[in-house]
């Protein structure tokens, strides 16, 4: 279960992260209720994944689904990128992810 809410911790992450660029472009109320609804569901999934988890292994996790997703968001949502440099060091990223979890 643990496992579980850090996956769903880091999708969280990635929609607070998307919402911090959409509060650059739109100011409006949803953007600041959807942030502070991924962020705050993030940290309280993160945490309860980490009564678990070692707190390296789960943070290394929780940043690699976040900034792996919030650059694949922005590719996709914000035409960013999409450069194969750029999708080779997030498939990195998430290989140290799948790692760090394999020997955990």
């Amino acid at each position: 279960m643990a496992w579980v809410s850090l996956i769903f911790a880091g999708i969280f992450e990635m929609i607070g992260v998307a919402m911090i660029s959409k509060l650059h472009r739109d100011r409006n109320w949803q953007s600041i209720v959807l942030l502070i609804v991924g962020f705050g569901a993030s940290f309280l999934l993160l945490a309860f994944a980490m009564k678990t988890l070692p707190m390296g292994t789960a943070y290394a996790i929780w940043t690699g689904i976040g900034a792996s997703g919030g650059a694949v968001l922005g590719m996709f949502l914000y035409g960013e990128s999409k450069d194969w440099k750029r999708i080779v060091f997030i498939s990195m990223v998430l290989g140290a992810a799948i790692g760090l979890k394999l020997v955990s």
